[in-house]
């Protein structure tokens, strides 16, 4: 759960529903993907208690476990991530690693996520280009590995030979072989198969051991990490790689104009850079496409914020921002998507955060055209305002400041570019 104090920046954290809130986006789309950060999460758990590792590495490599996948941007990446023997995956993990050192709390995952398709290669495997690799890498590679192998048409325990058989025959060339001992121990418990294929279990048995792991952030430490998971979802394409910073900066100088406090601006800001956190589920095909999007493609468009709505819906404690993120394609004539809203049940921060999204939108360079000038974009604007399709207040009130919110916007944007050209060059 997460509560704001309105009056301080004090969070309580439920680490477990905000780790899984990104994963499970992926997982409502593809079966194929059902469940697989969290089973991996629990494998690993459970493999750890066998070795009885301390609780702070447990804890890190349970961490990286949630979030292992995150640097596979495109649902055909992670889908590659599911072949046992996949070649040239590599890149995912590097990208994952860059992208958990960009938040401070979770920089020391980031070995553990880099280098958890690496191959033991015989006991090679300890160092990578002369650095060591944590064995917690090779853990976690195991981990990944029995997931993969489960398949839930088949009773749990007829398959646990075959699955211990083909793990065993990679020991010592791709998987660890002592780690592969200690799951071999793990394997006879026939509670850990029954518990593995189980969603409700895995959920409860997870829930409790990140009750204890708690996280003490303030409001702008949730800023961060909400800076963290717009990374992971515009760094999926050059197209949107700086969409959501530009939203979230416009945003935010628009609430600082209506004279609304520090903390409900950086909540409104939070909501900038998760807006968009439902086109995780949507293919880099249709977000890059040159051309214009068919009927069917655009109707897979239509379903990024329903994504985004319940992605948060599952972090109690959240509702205004929540709200105020998946809205902003909702209009106040009613004609919006997904929710049909119109007039008064649209708020303040939900009709900012439409204005500052079209304003971004039309303002950056897009796949089959480049960035709007200031006349064409406020004439849009304008226009969609005569139609009390959004706030007519809110584009005068761009428009008065044009020049500063573009500004902030324009520097903004530029910024995280260069750092999306780093991540894509891991």
């Amino acid at each position: 759960m997460i509560e704001i104090n309105e009056m301080s920046d004090e969070i309580n954290l439920s680490l477990y529903d905000l780790l899984f809130s990104i994963s499970n986006i992926t997982d409502m789309v593809n079966s194929n993907l059902n469940n697989h950060h969290e089973q991996v999460a629990y494998i690993s758990f459970r493999i750890a208690q066998e070795l009885e590792l301390e609780e702070e590495e447990k804890k890190k490599l349970v961490l990286a476990a949630a979030i292992h996948d995150i640097g596979a941007f495109s649902i055909k990446k992670r889908l590659k991530t599911l072949n046992f023997e996949s070649n040239n995956i590599f890149e995912h993990a590097e990208a994952g690693a860059y992208l958990v050192n960009t938040f401070e709390p979770f920089s020391e995952l980031a070995p553990i996520i880099k280098y958890h398709h690496l191959e033991w290669n015989y006991g090679q495997g300890v160092k990578s280009k002369g650095k060591n690799v944590p064995i917690l890498s090779h853990l976690l590679h195991l981990a990944d590995r029995v997931a993969i192998l489960i398949n839930n048409n088949v009773n749990i325990l007829s398959q646990r030979d075959d699955i211990l058989r083909i793990v065993k025959k990679y020991s010592g060339n791709m998987l660890n072989p002592d780690l592969i001992d200690v799951f071999e121990e793990l394997s006879a418990k026939e509670d850990f198969w029954f518990s593995v294929i189980n969603t409700g279990i895995i959920q409860k048995e997870l829930r409790r051991v990140f009750k204890v792991w708690k996280l003490n952030l303030k409001l702008s430490d949730l800023l961060d990490l909400s800076k963290f998971y717009s990374r992971i979802i515009d760094f999926r394409s050059n197209f949107t790689a700086t969409h959501s910073k530009g939203v979230a900066v416009t945003a935010k100088e628009i609430s600082n104009l209506l004279g609304w406090s520090k903390i409900k601006s950086i909540k409104l800001e939070i909501a900038g850079y998760l807006h968009d956190l439902g086109k995780l589920a949507i293919p880099t095909e249709i977000l890059e496409k040159p051309g214009k999007l068919t009927n069917d493609e655009m109707n897979i468009i239509k379903s990024h914020t329903f994504y985004t709505y319940h992605a948060l819906d599952s972090i109690e404690g959240l509702e205004e921002i929540k709200e105020w993120a998946s809205f902003h394609h909702e209009r106040l004539d009613g004609n919006g998507y997904p929710f049909k809203h119109q007039g008064d049940r649209l708020s303040v921060g939900s009709r900012i955060l439409a204005v500052a999204d079209i304003f971004t939108a039309l303002s950056e360079d897009r796949p089959y055209r480049e960035g709007m000038d200031k006349n064409k974009v406020l004439m849009i604007l304008n226009s969609m305002a005569k139609k009390n399709a959004i706030d007519t207040d809110l584009v005068r009130l761009l428009e008065e400041n044009y020049d500063q919110i573009n500004r902030a916007r324009y520097l903004a944007q530029n910024y995280i570019k260069a750092d999306y050209n780093l991540c894509a060059n891991q």
